[in-house]
């Protein structure tokens, strides 16, 4: 495994140089305003391509494989938001508040979509059921992310507003639906555009990211989050990862998963998607501007981390197949 795996891509570091602008020339007033309008807008283009890139045939192919799909839906939906509440204590004790409902509302998200279906090739799996598996996830995610927020903030007394779902349905469902409706006139547009919506991520990603920080600056982030805690935050993120990781691996082997259905189950249910996540944050946690740029931390953190991650595991699973192949053309021999 080369060490260059584990450096930060590039998108990373763009993330970072947007928190450095962001606690150095954070936006005021009139211009974060403005900011936000724009910010608006780029959230609901975002969805409205994403919309147009799913194919009905991925939603109905979706149904075919649906014991690896429920079990990639409980790993992300279920298991993933126990364990955050598991967490509790540790999470009052090492970290602030903020921090840690952005460390529950990492485990409400869905999976992320190429990163999921990129391991899973790199491994060996099974990639048509990664696309389907990871995609669903992110469909389901848009209506079941909001609703289990507000359970699992419930349980603390505090709190995204409910009022955040329709939020949610009005400027990330409907436009997700219309990008669909629309597939039939402009999809082969997007099919062959495919950068197009990749920087239409990442450039909403780093606007979300720029105005929450601004704002979070201004109402002191920097000045009232200690360094220990951000360092413990980290190591919440890898606990989450050390502990999912191995259970969706023994949960896929108990239930008789083929090796390339477990690889698909590993990746598509342990990861969780920045490109929703960041967005339906500024949404869902509208009314609280000031703390927006601590609660999206545990997620820019985890992301990296589980890139990191992901890659060495793959690498693992793709090198125990060449080993496997290798064993069995010496068995046939």
């Amino acid at each position: 495994m080369s060490s260059r795996r584990l450096l930060p891509d590039p998108f990373t570091l763009a993330l970072l140089a947007t928190v450095v602008l962001a606690s150095l020339l954070p936006c005021r007033g009139e211009l974060a305003q403005t900011f936000d309008v724009i910010t608006d807008a780029a959230i609901a283009l975002l969805f409205f391509l994403h919309g147009a890139k799913l194919p009905r045939s991925a939603i109905m192919q979706g149904l075919a494989h649906w014991r690896l799909h429920l079990t990639v839906f409980a790993g992300t939906f279920v298991l993933f938001p126990l364990l955050g509440l598991a967490l509790r204590p540790l999470g009052h004790a090492l970290l602030t508040p903020d921090l840690y409902l952005g460390l529950l509302f990492v485990c409400a998200l869905p999976s992320t979509v190429q990163s999921s279906i990129a391991f899973t090739s790199i491994a060996g799996g099974n990639v048509p059921a990664a696309v389907v598996s990871a995609s669903m996830s992110n469909l389901i995610g848009i209506a079941l992310t909001p609703l289990l927020v507000g359970l699992l903030l419930a349980t603390r007394g505090g709190g995204a507003s409910w009022h955040g779902v329709l939020d949610i349905v009005l400027q990330l469902l409907l436009p997700f639906a219309l990008g669909h409706g629309a597939r039939r006139w402009i999809g082969g547009w997007i099919d062959r555009h495919k950068p197009v919506l990749g920087y239409t991520d990442r450039g909403t990603i780093l606007l979300v990211v720029y105005t929450a920080f601004s704002a979070a600056v201004v109402a002191g982030l920097w000045r009232d989050t200690p360094l220990s805690a951000l360092l413990s935050t980290l190591a919440m993120c890898g606990l989450l990862l050390a502990l999912m990781m191995p259970v969706l691996t023994w949960a896929a082997r108990r239930l008789g998963f083929s090796r390339e259905d477990e690889i698909t189950i590993v990746f598509c249910g342990s990861k969780k998607s920045m490109a929703s996540g960041i967005p339906m944050a500024k949404i869902l946690f509208a009314g609280q501007l000031g703390g927006l740029g601590a609660l999206v931390l545990p997620l820019m953190i985890f992301h990296q981390l589980q890139l990191m991650v992901c890659a060495v595991v793959a690498r693992r699973y793709a090198a125990r197949g060449v080993r496997r192949v290798g064993e069995d053309d010496r068995e046939a021999d």
